[in-house]
């Protein structure tokens, strides 16, 4: 089992920037992949970013250009930086990580983006 908690959310103006950590409750050393998705209210939850074990990445289309998934260390296994922000980032983002094909989610860092 695998606790996860996100951090680093908040309050921002159009055009700035956070950047999102991840924790685990223990260390992750090897794993599937490793994503980050965000929800809106009344919508979908929706895939913003992946890196795989090789380091690949993939982005929504929403975000290309503006967000970085990156991997860090074994407690605090991903991040999200996140520039240029628009209102329409504002959502509830969730760390995922995939080991030996299950899932693992944490509760969310909301994220609030004011125009």
């Amino acid at each position: 089992q695998v606790q996860l908690v996100e951090s680093g959310g908040g309050l921002v103006q159009a055009g700035g920037s956070l950047r999102l950590s991840c924790a685990a409750s223990r260390s992750i050393i090897s794993f599937d992949s490793m994503a980050w998705y965000r929800q809106a209210p009344g919508k979908q939850r929706e895939l913003v970013a992946t890196i795989t074990t090789g380091g690949s990445t993939n982005y929504g289309d929403s975000v290309k250009g503006r967000f970085t998934i990156s991997r860090d260390n074994a407690k605090n296994p991903v991040n999200l930086q996140m520039n240029s922000l628009k209102p329409e980032d504002t959502a509830v983002y969730y760390c995922n990580i995939r080991v030996w094909g299950f899932d693992y989610w944490g509760q969310g860092t909301q994220v609030t983006v004011s125009s």
